[in-house]
């Protein structure tokens, strides 16, 4: 049999890594991945044994999905026609990248980006243009307008992770109507930044704007996605891309009940937005980190020298963030999730007593 080509495919699949997901931290304060530790976790049981009480998993979800929609719809603003879901906001972006580029396709981006979607574009072998932050971790919107004359394809993450940057709303917009091409605007954690672009789409066909409930809503273990953009780009990615079944019945449930209990996920919001500020204030008032501003729920700052030091002694105390390393001309950058008040202060009296 002639196999060779298998293992020359293999071969070529195991140089490109893949995303590199955080290490499992046992019985740890997890601070390293995002996640939303200050919405309730009643909220979350609450949601999951209405869940379960609309479920029958016997069956497959028939009518599911669309009963979603109305659902996000209702909380968005947004006509359900406009409106599509996924298993997670990575397999919405994997099946876009997958059918609407190739390698002839440019897709212009910052550096350092959404990691998963870089290791996508690796998989599929599709050309990206990596625009780099300054030294303050900023994107300059004149030259991303610059390149983008040479890219096809316009992927921003906004707020953008690692750093927590996002453009100016006007300039954002500036950029979407001036670009000729596909415009992937992640939003992820656009919940706590001050504006969306969700409603553009009503008026630029060009535009897809992906959100995700794993953030702000705190249901990250759900893998539930959406994103809005024009009618006829919706409907070719509903029944054509999409699999015929992209959510589990209970995913679709608990979905419903979130939404309609999005208030909750609300209040959290500013609790994080009051924190996130706390955070940057208190590690600010150290000459051993640079900090950066940001419009996400967590914080990004430059240990210099002294970075993999900072990391393995919070990692002996049970404290686990993220460990970064470089970043343009940054070389020691560290990530901490904004958690609850009591999780934030145990970060914070730790990083005290350690450079005391």
């Amino acid at each position: 049999m002639k196999t060779g080509w298998v293992e020359k495919k293999i071969k070529e699949l195991s140089s490109i890594g893949g995303y590199q997901k955080p290490e499992l931290q046992q019985d740890s304060l997890k601070l390293d991945s995002n996640e939303n530790y200050v919405i309730s976790k009643q909220f979350q049981s609450d949601i999951i044994s209405g869940a379960k009480k609309n479920s029958d998993v016997r069956e497959y979800p028939l009518g599911g999905v669309e009963r979603l929609i109305q659902t996000i719809s209702k909380f968005i603003k947004i006509p359900i026609s406009m409106i599509g879901v996924g298993n997670g906001s990575d397999q919405i972006l994997d099946l876009i990248l997958s059918n609407f580029a190739t390698k002839q396709t440019k897709v212009l981006t910052s550096n350092p980006t959404f990691g998963f979607f870089e290791e996508r574009c690796k998989l599929y072998s599709i050309p990206m243009i990596a625009l780099p932050f300054s030294h303050d971790m900023k994107l300059d919107i004149k030259e991303f307008t610059k390149q983008s004359k040479n890219a096809d394809i316009l992927y921003l993450d906004s707020p953008n992770n690692p750093t927590g940057f996002q453009f100016s709303k006007n300039d954002l917009q500036k950029l979407v109507k001036s670009f000729d091409g596909l415009v992937i605007i992640d939003e992820a954690y656009g919940d706590f930044s001050n504006y969306s672009l969700a409603s553009m789409v009503k008026s630029q066909k060009n535009l897809v704007v992906v959100q995700t409930v794993s953030k702000s809503f705190g249901l990250a273990g759900l893998r539930l996605g959406y994103f809005i953009a024009n009618k006829q780009f919706t409907e070719i990615f509903n029944t054509v891309l999409q699999y015929p079944y992209p959510l589990s019945t209970l995913t679709i449930e608990s979905g419903i009940l979130a939404f309609e209990k999005s208030q909750q996920m609300k209040d959290s919001i500013q609790i994080i937005k009051q924190e996130r500020s706390r955070m940057i204030e208190n590690l600010k008032k150290y000459n051993t980190f640079e900090v950066f501003d940001s419009e996400a729920n967590f914080v990004l700052f430059d240990a210099h020298g002294s970075y993999s030091r900072v990391y393995t002694a919070l990692s002996e105390q049970g404290i686990s963030i993220r460990k970064l390393g470089k970043i343009g001309n940054h070389e020691g950058c560290l990530r901490v999730t904004i958690g609850t008040k009591e999780m934030n202060s145990r970060f914070l009296l730790a990083i005290r007593d350690l450079l005391r």
